[in-house]
């Protein structure tokens, strides 16, 4: 149960401070994109304040503990190679935002906006993951004929 309450209490932090920072608002970040017309240039502070918190966090807490409150051991990625998955999910990820306004973390925290294109972004996000998820595994397990 309190493994559920923290998860709670964290992602709903998180969330708060997506709002506050206006990054679950589509035209806001449109417009942090849009260099050469509109550039609203206030959401590298907020991704620069997210940098800050997380160095001195990661330090902190790796510095501080051996395992998480919660599990019996930290997990964290193993692999260190820049990929073409990497890659190629990164830009999916950038296209992606640069399109809808959108980045999964500050789209579900906007479903309680009532935007209408909230739960469209989150269906495409959902459905290209089961896609990605079914290429991978067919590409990793041929069908042999």
């Amino acid at each position: 149960m309190n493994k559920l309450v923290s998860a709670s209490l964290i992602g709903g932090i998180f969330g708060l401070g997506i709002a506050v920072s206006g990054m679950i608002n589509p035209a806001k970040v449109l417009n942090f994109f849009d260099v050469a017309g509109t550039w609203d240039p206030s959401l590298v502070f907020v991704m620069g304040g997210g940098l800050l918190v997380a160095f001195a966090g990661y330090r902190l807490v790796f510095g501080c503990r051996k395992a998480p409150v919660f599990e019996a051991a930290f997990t964290l990625p193993t692999k260190r190679a820049i990929d073409k998955e990497l890659v190629g999910g990164a830009a999916v990820f950038g296209i992606g935002w640069g399109i809808a306004g959108f980045c999964p973390g500050g789209a579900i925290p906007a479903l309680g906006l009532g935007y209408s294109a909230t739960p469209i972004f989150l269906a495409a996000v959902i459905a290209g993951i089961v896609v990605a998820r079914f290429a991978r595994t067919r590409l990793a397990h041929p069908a042999t004929a």
